[in-house]
């Protein structure tokens, strides 16, 4: 059974590159989740990683900046609209931006 569901699109105006972002119900929680809406500088310190099966942004994010939560830097800096897509079928690598030269 799915977790994820009515996948849907909102539009907004004024919210930088994203005019148009995902957002999906989430049956186990009963809360929307909704995809990004920020713009990361591209010119900071990366590191270059390989994408396997297995790698989703949420473990890169654990993983590089000890919170998963954070994976929305990740996927911003790559220009990933859809956090939940399978990543090995888009990337065979991933930049993994510098957190301490990222402005919030």
């Amino acid at each position: 059974m799915d977790v994820l569901k009515d996948k849907s699109y909102k539009s907004y105006k004024s919210i930088s590159r994203y005019t148009s972002f995902p957002f999906y119900y989430n049956t186990k929680d009963n809360k929307y989740i909704y995809g990004l809406t920020g713009q990361l500088d591209k010119n900071i310190e990366y590191i270059l990683v390989d994408v396997d099966d297995r790698t989703t942004l949420d473990k890169l994010s654990l993983t590089y900046y000890g919170r998963p939560d954070y994976y929305w830097i990740i996927a911003d800096f790559n220009s990933i609209q859809d956090p939940f897509i399978k990543l090995s079928t888009k990337f065979k690598s991933i930049k993994i931006p510098s957190i301490s030269q990222i402005k919030f």
